[in-house]
């Protein structure tokens, strides 16, 4: 490959960042984050290295899932501003050298969409067909998403005289994505976002857009690949699809890559959090490890948290139960019987260490990072809000002044809380950590540098290095566009160890390959010996490399 694929193909090597217009930065002190916050605050992204924003819904809703409730596609909230606003936000992240995705949601709707209103009220509208109705409940009904919260998936609606359909909560009703009349829909709403200038799409819950037990269904996809392509040849649709790794590449198109673009690494992602809960780094070894392998255009996201709760469904059950004994102990922690409602840094008692080792392992695995707002500085949930999505959901801490500089509202007026205690902005905020060097967000922009500067990353071939130590995880990524090392220690306590290269394209007793540490305080080149190297790892330490070999004109 060429370093100019990496500008086709952007977001195989894309750090991407996501957040939530209502918690960011209100700019108008009505409680509210809104879109003229968010222009002011793009540098600070910039600055940080973000080269994808990813905006959770900000669309016209009654936010009673947190804007996933939608109704209306084609309209920006009017606490966040308005269509103009958000014009505004798109070309001076433009302008920043930053993309943003929006999210698509339309799986389901809010009941109280025109388009719902019109078909509850009338079987002959038009609308009716949107949605999926029925006299009586079937035998075989799915589960809930929400078990814990919903009785089932029919809910009987006096004003329509049927049931209808809802996968997620009752106020949201499910679309009847398989008619063409919905896809045609559902094809106005990319084309008038992406008219707008947006690359691309996260979109929510795919596996509940399409009959995943009907393969035809997949055609879906490939029709919603194809009409962002055409109408915009670098867009991206970046899925949520929590499923095993063997299902998951079914909706990136298996080998012709020409569905999902993009997808979470759920699978790594949960296995992470057991590894950190036993100090082995095996679990998350063996799920790299089984990785399929992907079509050249597609990409995995890799991430440490996201907006919803922490799912771990796809561990088994006692293996979830040693990561809720780890790091939900206590039963306001968990949801949905699932997931955690905690952010990392009081997950791990704050150590920064630990911290450190876990995003600088995420930002050096094969794919692209994605961030979740606040994770820069180490923001804490707040743990007064017992078994909700919401404690994560907090305002954004800027400064250690009042609300952490989030608004100057009074604390009554403030849509989203601010986190109280030990993680409260007078100790976590941007502007104290922007004047140390040593701090958490100095850290992350290291990272950012570190990644953007080796795209072997991204489009590389992932190896796991023999070593010793099943606390310690060391892999390669190699590509013609250089060689990557690192190496992490899930273990408190320093580890030695003596990496074999020749594997990963050092040939043993070549002279003239050197490596450089990429994150330390030594840039001076150190030659190879015979392919080999020596490491020592300090407790929950972390080290980059990058591999130099004879002619190579990369700046070290």
């Amino acid at each position: 490959m060429r370093l100019t694929d990496t500008s086709d193909l952007w977001w195989k090597t894309a750090v991407f960042y996501n957040l939530d217009v209502q918690t960011y930065l209100d700019w108008n002190d009505d409680g509210v984050g809104d879109f003229e916050g968010l222009a002011h605050r793009l540098d600070h992204l910039a600055e940080l290295g973000v080269t994808c924003l990813w905006l959770a819904p900000f669309y016209e809703s009654p936010r009673q899932d947190n804007g996933y409730d939608i109704s209306n596609y084609y309209g920006v909230d009017e606490r966040y501003g308005h269509l103009g606003d958000f014009v505004e936000v798109m070309r001076t992240a433009k302008d920043r050298g930053m993309r943003v995705i929006v999210d698509l949601v339309v799986n389901h709707t809010s009941d109280q969409h025109p388009w719902f209103q019109q078909a509850r009220a009338d079987r002959t509208s038009r609308y009716r067909e949107f949605y999926n109705w029925r006299d009586d409940v079937p035998d075989d009904q799915p589960a809930n998403m929400f078990p814990d919260v919903e009785d089932g998936v029919w809910r009987w609606d006096d004003e329509a005289g049927q049931y209808y359909q809802h996968t997620f909560y009752r106020h949201q009703p499910d679309l009847a994505t398989e008619k063409q009349v919905v896809r045609d829909e559902i094809a106005k709403v990319i084309g008038f976002w992406l008219q707008l200038g947006v690359d691309g799409f996260r979109v929510d819950a795919v596996p509940s857009l399409i009959d995943t037990a009907d393969g035809a269904e997949h055609e879906f996809l490939r029709a919603l690949r194809g009409y962002v392509t055409r109408r915009s040849g670098s867009g991206v649709l970046l899925g949520e699809v929590n499923l095993p790794y063997d299902e998951q590449l079914l909706f990136f198109g298996e080998d012709d890559g020409n569905e999902l673009t993009m997808q979470f690494d759920f699978v790594a992602n949960q296995q992470l959090y057991l590894a950190l809960a036993r100090q082995d780094a095996t679990p998350l070894r063996d799920a790299l490890l089984a990785r399929p392998a992907l079509a050249r255009g597609n990409q995995w996201g890799n991430f440490v948290r996201n907006h919803d709760e922490l799912t771990l469904d796809q561990l088994t059950e006692d293996e979830r139960n040693e990561v809720f004994d780890a790091f939900a102990p206590e039963p306001g922690q968990r949801i949905h019987g699932r997931g955690i409602t905690r952010r990392l840094p009081p997950m791990l008692d704050g150590d920064p260490r630990r911290i450190r080792m876990v995003y600088s392992l995420i930002f050096s695995l094969p794919g692209a990072p994605v961030l979740y707002y606040g994770e820069e500085i180490g923001m804490g949930e707040d743990p007064t809000i017992s078994g909700s999505r919401s404690a994560v959901r907090t305002a954004m801490q800027w400064t250690g002044d009042a609300n952490g500089g989030f608004s100057n509202a009074g604390a009554d007026d403030l849509v989203p809380g601010v986190v109280p205690g030990g993680n409260a902005p007078e100790h976590i905020n941007v502007a104290q950590q922007r004047h140390d060097d040593t701090s958490l967000l100095a850290f992350m922009s290291r990272l950012t540098r570190a990644y953007r500067s080796a795209p072997e990353i991204g489009w590389g071939d992932f190896a796991v290095l023999d070593q010793p130590h099943a606390c310690v995880l060391a892999h390669s990524v190699e590509s013609s566009l250089g060689l990557f090392v690192a190496a992490h220690n899930f273990a408190p306590d320093g580890r030695s160890l003596d990496l074999d290269l020749t594997g990963s394209g050092v040939e043993g007793g070549t002279d003239g390959f050197v490596v450089v540490d990429m994150l330390g305080d030594d840039p001076v080149p150190r030659p190879i010996e015979n392919g080999r190297m020596s490491v020592e790892l300090e407790g929950y330490g972390q080290r980059w490399w990058r591999v130099i070999r004879p002619g190579e004109k990369r700046l070290v």
